[in-house]
């Protein structure tokens, strides 16, 4: 059942490219339609480095003083971080994109809930993510998904996301590994050497451990593109 309403989500990203003609549409009401049959094929756009196609964007906005207001519930596409030091972006896992909580500057961060993007459990993914770097040219931030244990231990990969704000157009590029999955050290050798995919186990909390030096926007897309992610 997970894997027809996923599906059913993945249709509706689809349906949405015969209906409009702009780059992006609303991702939020998903539609109810015949399951594809065949996966999307990617293409590329000209000058910014993502994909062409419907997708749903998440915009992390960089702030210099704390957000006290509630945000709970909030289905904006943005979520607020700490303009310098570390924040937490929690990851849930459910049957599309939403921001759960916007506020991630304060004690218990923000949440953002995100299909599993492995459901046949392997490592070929249902979508990719593209992300880059916005805003005032000289910001920089380093975003790392890890999980929590059942025990509390709490274990991050090794594969890093390092975006920077450099003068001239900003570009998009795959960051799928470092979002979706985790480079893991499995025999306590120091040395990573297995990959796992995001929502691999249920009882662990997962999230994006993000530290900020300065980036005022980071941007994220999400794209309905399958993608094998399990070479090194």
């Amino acid at each position: 059942m997970k894997m027809k309403s996923l599906l059913m989500y993945l249709f509706s990203i689809i349906a949405c490219m015969g209906i409009l003609t702009s780059l992006s549409c609303d991702l939020n009401d998903p539609i109810s339609a015949r399951l594809p049959e065949t996966p999307v094929t990617p293409a590329f756009a000209q000058g910014h480095g993502g994909l062409n196609g419907p997708h749903y964007n998440l915009n992390i906005i960089g702030v210099p003083k704390d957000k006290t207001a509630d945000m709970d519930g909030n289905q904006g596409h943005r979520i607020f971080v700490k303009l310098w030091g570390k924040s937490k972006i929690m990851l849930a896992e459910g049957e599309d994109f939403q921001v759960l909580d916007a506020n991630g500057t304060d004690g218990d961060g923000a949440e953002f809930q995100l299909p599993d993007p492995f459901p046949d459990s392997d490592l070929v993914s249902v979508y990719v993510v593209y992300a880059r770097a916005l805003g005032t040219p000289g910001g920089w931030s380093y975003t790392t998904t890890c999980y929590e244990d059942e025990n509390g231990e709490v274990v991050c990969s090794g594969d890093t996301l390092y975006l920077e704000r450099k003068h001239g157009q900003p570009k998009f590029r795959d960051v799928s590994k470092e979002l979706l999955t985790l480079w893991v050290d499995t025999d306590d050798d120091g040395v990573p050497d297995t990959r796992v995919g995001l929502f691999d186990e249920e009882a662990y909390q997962y999230f994006w451990d993000y530290d900020n030096h300065g980036l005022k926007l980071a941007q994220l897309r999400f794209y309905p593109v399958s993608e094998d992610v399990s070479d090194g």
